[in-house]
């Protein structure tokens, strides 16, 4: 079964106490949705090529050691031109602000997000730190410097 780790949400001044926490919608699903805070009855129109910031009126507690990683949701990302511009986005664990999903949307029209709708969705991950080491040189591998693309299409 899924391992629980606890992670405390402050509901900010602005949170709609009608609106669920970010839940998980499966039992096994790995990302908790997350829904847009924008007051009761309001919406907030997306023109083409335009990001905004949607806010969740929530702030997190993330135990050290971990990350929330927030990340589009396919039904989102496939029935609209919204998309999580910066995904997976990194929540870390020293932020105590106001969790704001920044959305653009790529499509020729207006997109419409309301008060309520699932935006995103939220993946709680553990953090490996990395030492950085400033050497003369690298292993070679098979690939080499190639990227983007050269390992061809199919």
């Amino acid at each position: 079964m899924n391992t629980v780790v606890e992670v405390k949400v402050k509901k900010l001044e602005h949170y709609d106490h009608e609106l669920p926490l970010p839940r998980y919608e499966s039992l096994l699903a790995a990302g908790a949705d997350v829904r847009a805070c924008l007051g009761q009855g309001r919406s907030l129109i997306i023109r083409p090529g335009e990001r905004v910031l949607v806010p969740t009126a929530m702030a997190f507690e993330i135990p050290a050691g971990f990350e929330l990683q927030v990340r589009p949701r396919s039904g989102l990302s496939l029935k609209t031109g919204l998309l999580v511009v910066n995904s997976p986005g990194t929540i870390d664990a020293d932020f105590r602000g106001e969790v704001k999903i920044i959305l653009g949307n790529f499509s020729t029209h207006d997109e419409t997000i309301s008060h309520g709708d699932r935006v995103a969705q939220l993946v709680l991950a553990p953090v490996t730190r990395a030492q950085f080491v400033a050497v003369l040189d690298i292993n070679d591998t098979g690939r080499g410097e190639g990227g983007f693309g050269s390992s061809g299409r199919a």
